[in-house]
């Protein structure tokens, strides 16, 4: 089979780890059989430097004619000062957007194999951790109305949070679909008790849930979840929120994990379209140091394999890989513990596709 895959290795570690997930691919279809053809186009920081703005129409219209993007990361101190209709992370927003990504998937799983670098008690993570946060990513606040102004002799901002009840369908949609391809629990978030659009949010839910009786739905409010996520994270399966709380959300559940640099995730479209990133920033401070884990990305990768190629052996040969690689004691900076052995970023690379 054959897949063309656009690359936005981007900014700070990006290249990097970027780099060592092509490694993996590689060996997945020299495995299996596949051609993949890449393209590399510039977003972020890198293409501020070059172009003046974070993604050129030419690289955007790449993006929407390929079968897949796959991501590293944007931004950095040295652009936070540009002007901030050109920040690099409006180059994320504008892809979103134009390819119509509009559910995120964050999977959040402790590997037993570093279950001690989890910042809770064992007897917390004693149950395990595996949970998907599903994040609308195309709505709410990010992309609402925005203004500054003077009043009474102050300047005052205001952001708009809108949801329309299609957008709320279409996620919530994905959200009780992937509930039942899990262990049919979902938990929908909001704010429902002071906000408007969060009253809307669960009015929705709550019609789509008679949709899916299979499923144990049920509501909690955004505090509370955040409260829940650290006191007893097992009890979730799927928790499906609005933009802006996902965003927040899905950062802190990957802490439990002990690394953000392990989580994956995937933006989807309504068709095979998708694009993969780690949820880590660009870590500008650890760029070319070789100290970077590429294990995220790499798993990103097997999302891609599996959602928006559809090739679910080989997505499951890279999780294998990728669990190989930790079973052997090999780990990276952030990951490390006593008496496993420390490798850099291209050795891990190099690790997991030997393991292919």
């Amino acid at each position: 089979m054959e897949k063309n895959i656009v690359v936005l290795r981007g900014d700070g570690i990006g290249p990097e780890i970027i780099g060592e997930t092509l490694k993996v691919l590689k060996k997945v279809c020299e495995k299996f059989g596949h051609t993949f053809n890449y393209t590399d186009v510039d977003i972020g920081g890198c293409s501020i430097d070059k172009y003046g703005v974070p993604i050129t129409d030419e690289g955007m219209e790449k993006c929407k004619n390929c079968d897949s993007v796959l991501l590293g990361a944007v931004g950095g101190p040295k652009w936070d000062n540009v002007d901030p209709l050109v920040r690099p992370e409006k180059a994320l927003l504008a892809v979103r957007s134009e390819l119509g990504l509009f559910a995120n998937l964050r999977p959040t799983k402790l590997f037993s194999q570093i279950a001690s670098a989890s910042p809770l008690k064992n007897e917390i993570i004693q149950g395990g951790i595996d949970l998907v946060i599903v994040r609308e990513l195309t709505g709410g606040i990010y992309f609402g109305k925005r203004s500054t102004f003077s009043e009474n002799g102050e300047k005052v901002a205001v952001d708009e949070m809108k949801y329309a009840e299609h957008e709320i369908e279409r996620i919530g949609r994905v959200a009780f679909e992937t509930a039942l391809k899990r262990k049919k629990r979902l938990a929908s978030v909001d704010k429902a008790n002071v906000l408007d659009s969060s009253r809307l949010w669960r009015s929705v839910m709550h019609r789509l849930s008679s949709e899916y009786p299979d499923v144990d739905f049920s509501n909690i409010l955004v505090d509370n979840a955040a409260m829940q996520l650290i006191k007893n994270p097992s009890q979730f399966d799927v928790i499906v929120t609005e933009n802006m709380f996902g965003d927040i959300l899905s950062d802190e559940a990957s802490m439990l994990t002990g690394s953000i640099g392990m989580m994956p995730s995937a933006s989807l479209s309504s068709g095979t379209l998708g694009m993969y990133e780690p949820i880590h920033g660009s870590a500008p401070d650890i760029a070319g140091m070789d100290i970077a884990n590429p294990l995220g990305t790499i798993l990103s990768a097997a999302m891609m394999l599996r959602y928006s190629f559809d090739m679910h052996s080989e997505a499951n040969a890279v999780e294998e890989a990728v669990n190989a690689a930790l079973n052997s004691g090999y780990r990276t900076a952030d990951i490390m513990q006593p008496d496993m052995t420390k490798v850099g970023c291209s050795k891990m690379g190099d690790i997991v596709a030997e393991n292919i």
